[in-house]
C-alpha cells in the first residue's frame, strides 16, 4: 500500500498497520504542524487494534484530531523515494483517496516521487521512504 492505493509489485512494505509509509508521513506532518506529537503516540504499534489497519483510517482520524485542535488544512506536499517500483501512473489515485480521507480537493494534495538512484537502502530495493509537509490554519 503506498498513499492508500494497492501497488502491485514483489516486494512489498512491512510494518504494525498497512505499513504505508507515504500515508505515516502525512499523517506525522499534520500531527507535527498542530503540535500533537507525532503517529506513535497517538496509534502506537504496542497497541493490536491498529494491528494491520488500513492506514487511511488512521489519516482521517488524524484529521478528526487537527480539527478538534481548532485547525484546518490547507495543504499537503509530500514525496516518496523510491527506485522501484515507479509509481507515476498511480499518483492521480493517490491524490484522490489523501483528499477524500482529508475532506479536501485533489488539487490541495500534491504527491510526487523520486529515486535514491542506486543509494542508499532506498536504492538497494530494500526500503522506502517519504517526506511531508502539511499547511495548517487556525479556524476563526
Amino acid at each position: 500500500m503506498l498513499g492508500g492505493v494497492r501497488i502491485p509489485h514483489g516486494m512489498g512494505l512491512a510494518g504494525h498497520s498497512d505499513a504505508d509509509v507515504l500515508l505515516h508521513a502525512i499523517c506525522d506532518a499534520l500531527l507535527g504542524a498542530a503540535a500533537l506529537g507525532d503517529i506513535g503516540k497517538h496509534f502506537p504499534d504496542s497497541d493490536r487494534k491498529y494491528k494491520d489497519i488500513s492506514s487511511l483510517q488512521l489519516l482521517r482520524a488524524v484529521r478528526r484530531l487537527v480539527g478538534s485542535s481548532g485547525f484546518t488544512i490547507s495543504n499537503i506536499d509530500s514525496t516518496v523515494l523510491l527506485d522501484e517500483p515507479r509509481i507515476a501512473r498511480y499518483v492521480p489515485r493517490m491524490k484522490a483517496r489523501i483528499a477524500r480521507a482529508l475532506q479536501l480537493h485533489e488539487h490541495q494534495i500534491s504527491v510526487k516521487a523520486t529515486t535514491n538512484e542506486g543509494l542508499g537502502f532506498v536504492g538497494r530495493g530494500e526500503g522506502c521512504a517519504a517526506i511531508a509537509t502539511a499547511m495548517i490554519e487556525a479556524k476563526g
